[in-house]
């Protein structure tokens, strides 16, 4: 009887392991969605205070390591949106600002479905967790499990 218990426990040993992995990479993911989300969050900002800016405001843009350059505002109307693969496309303000709220909205969802996922698996790791300490309990204790 105790192989079976024995061998249960290697089950779960390796499922729980599994799991385990699994969800790392789910919150890894979840991460990555995050930073995203509040890159576009940042962009669209940005594109509502282009808005109250008049041609030749003086603005400062980004340029990446906390650093920014001054520049001028040549036409607060038109936009350069990336749309993947290294393309980039003009756009109005209103279709850039649509755009952004599109991919926000996808990225969400895409995040909510991750995080569903991610609490499945780990309801799982913790019953799993429970059935292994049972097991491991009534090994020590020389009785045979009723749960195999």
């Amino acid at each position: 009887m105790s192989s079976k218990v024995e061998e249960e426990l290697r089950r779960l040993s390796i499922e729980i392991r599994f799991l385990e992995e699994t969800a790392q990479a789910l919150q890894s993911r979840i991460s990555m969605l995050n930073a995203v989300m509040q890159d576009l969050a940042y962009a669209n900002v940005t594109l509502e205070s282009l808005e109250k800016n008049e041609v030749g405001s003086e603005l400062l843009v980004p340029i990446g390591g906390s650093s920014y350059i001054k520049a001028k505002l040549d036409d607060p109307d038109k936009v350069i949106v990336g749309m993947g693969a290294g393309v980039s496309v003009e756009r109005t303000s209103q279709e850039a600002k649509e755009i952004v709220k599109k991919r926000l909205e996808g990225i969400e969802k895409n995040r909510v479905s991750l995080q569903q996922r991610f609490s499945q698996v780990a309801q799982k790791i913790n019953e799993d967790r429970a059935k292994f300490e049972e097991l491991a309990a009534e090994l020590r204790k020389g009785k045979p499990s009723r749960n195999v």
